[in-house]
């Protein structure tokens, strides 16, 4: 029989042993292990019961229960690329529950589109490119203008409009930046 163990339970053996041929009592091995002596005497028992396979869990590879059912989880695929291909995780959850009476959690769903294809998380898109906008050439062939309109003389005259026009092209050193 294969049994798989990490390296924290392969690390544990020579302890465990060591209780078992009393070099080492319960209370050092379980301070060894940074586990409280009561949990170092259940799994004596096991080790004792099975040898070394009796320190691994015995749910490992098998299924969680508190699973969502295959037949679930195919209808709701099914519906999700027939219906609702271009949503994403959250409102496909709310679509599922207001109109199927499907409710199932918004993880779950985007873990199940993510292995399906039908979601890209925003870690794994590509990034959009931006083309930067180059200076243009010539003196005058690109002006922004800005106004302002303000009460600038307090009362005293009119309100008046302030216009700035900034040239963006490539200009020499003694060329105004402002027209």
């Amino acid at each position: 029989m294969l049994v798989t163990m990490s390296q924290k339970e392969l690390n544990r053996i020579p302890v465990l042993q060591q209780v078992c041929d009393k070099l080492l009592t319960q209370a050092a091995a379980a301070k060894l292990l940074k586990l409280s002596v009561r949990q170092l005497q259940r799994i004596l028992v096991r080790y004792l019961a099975d040898g070394a396979a009796g320190i691994t869990s015995r749910k490992r590879g098998n299924p969680a229960n508190n699973r969502v059912p295959d037949d679930l989880k195919l209808r709701v695929l099914t519906l999700l690329r027939e219906k609702y291909g271009d949503f994403g995780p959250t409102l496909s959850t709310e679509k599922l529950s207001e109109r199927h009476q499907i409710s199932i959690s918004v993880e779950t769903v985007r873990h199940w589109m993510i292995a399906d294809g039908l979601w890209v998380p925003h870690a794994r898109r590509k990034p959009r490119v931006y083309q930067p906008r180059y200076r243009r050439d010539c003196l005058g062939e690109l002006i922004q203008i800005d106004d302002s309109h303000h009460d600038w003389f307090e009362g005293r005259a009119s309100k008046c409009c302030l216009l700035i026009y900034i040239d963006d092209a490539n200009r020499s050193a003694d060329a105004p930046a402002v027209l």
